[in-house]
């Protein structure tokens, strides 16, 4: 019998800076860019349950975020708190969570920062799998101080769908036999994959829940969708024989930068470009990986459009004096008009390399 479990952190950042400062709880609390009384740039990366109630959510424009936080406080509820993202604290504690899980379970494959699945196949029922992660959510909030949300099934794909279920802090457990009616009633954005162009697309069709879905057949889902609908014919029957891989190694690792106003100043984008040289090879060897060969550079202008350049070194290298100077050699078109002929201004720069070794 296959069972997996998946194991999400519930709204990780906020709740870290929750931990850590006695003060902000019971507050409504968003980490992400700064504010700037409306006039901030970027977007909130989390938001914690009582800011989520002010509809402030992941990847809300952080202006936005100000104005309903401001719209509360006229209503008489609380402000929110604006913090200022720490990712080293973040992945240092995400460590932690990790090391905690591999206790409990042999074979774990961590999908993002907050994330997790596990093969629970070893205990050899869903009552014992329940069993073991709720020693697991346990151990975690009695080591990290921080709750998750763990959903039980027979692949990744219910599993997945299972733990955003009842957070926070929610156990939920769906059979082999149950898998299939669980998926019936969800909207179809609630499957992985389908993201707001193509549910737009969908809901066009009078196609709106799972159950829409089901009526139509491959060949229909391949005519809409490609070899995409050929994947989703098969996972809105609850069929996904991915595996938990223990580790999966990055394809890239970047960072990128939105400036608090747009510029072509020169100066302001170099001292950029030199921060995300650093903060990449940081997380480079951080990752545990010694050199990259591709370089790439992103650009985003003051109208949103985004332009994005790399190249291939001959040689593997490791060295931030040769991610500086290649990813210089992709900005300086930018700056002229190569790559800008309309000497447009630059809100967003991001930097990455791939090709890691």
């Amino acid at each position: 019998m296959r069972i997996i479990a998946h194991l999400d952190m519930d709204a990780f950042f906020a709740a870290i800076e929750e931990r850590d400062t006695p003060a902000f709880r019971g507050l409504p609390l968003v980490v992400g860019a700064d504010p700037l009384g409306g006039n901030g740039r970027g977007v909130a990366s989390t938001s914690n349950y009582l800011a989520r109630a002010y509809g402030i959510h992941s990847a809300t424009p952080i202006s936005t975020a100000w104005r309903l936080s401001e719209a509360a406080r006229r209503a008489g509820k609380s402000p929110v708190i604006f913090v200022s993202v720490d990712m080293q604290k973040y992945a240092r504690v995400s460590d932690e969570v990790m090391r905690i899980m591999r206790r409990f379970i042999p074979t774990v494959e961590q999908a993002s920062i907050d994330e997790s699945y596990g093969d629970v196949s070893f205990t050899e029922s869903y009552e014992a799998a329940e069993a073991l992660c709720r020693r697991l959510k346990e151990a975690i909030h009695a080591e990290e101080q921080l709750t998750a949300s763990v959903g039980i099934g027979p692949n990744k794909l219910i599993a997945k769908i299972a733990s955003g279920w009842r957070k926070p802090d929610g156990l939920t457990v769906v059979r082999t036999e149950e898998a299939e009616a669980f998926l019936a009633p969800l909207s179809i954005r609630g499957i992985p994959g389908i993201g707001p162009k193509t549910e737009g697309m969908l809901n066009a069709k009078h196609i709106k829940t799972v159950t829409d879905l089901k009526a139509l057949t491959v060949h229909q889902l391949e005519v809409l969708l490609g070899k995409r609908g050929v994947d989703l014919y098969e996972k809105i029957r609850a069929r996904d024989d991915s595996p938990v891989e223990e580790y999966s190694e990055p394809k890239s690792i970047g960072e990128q930068e939105t400036f608090d106003s747009d510029t072509l100043d020169s100066q302001r984008l170099l001292t950029l470009l030199d921060a995300l040289a650093h903060g990449v090879l940081e997380r480079l060897h951080h990752e545990g990986f010694q050199s990259f060969r591709t370089v790439a550079l992103t650009v985003r202008f003051a109208d949103f459009k985004t332009k994005s350049r790399a190249h291939t070194l001959a040689a593997p290298t490791g060295n931030v004096a040769m991610l500086q100077r290649e990813g210089l050699k992709l900005l300086l078109p930018f700056l002229d008009r190569r790559e800008n002929p309309q000497r447009k201004l630059i809100r967003l720069l991001g930097l990455r390399v791939e090709k890691l070794s």
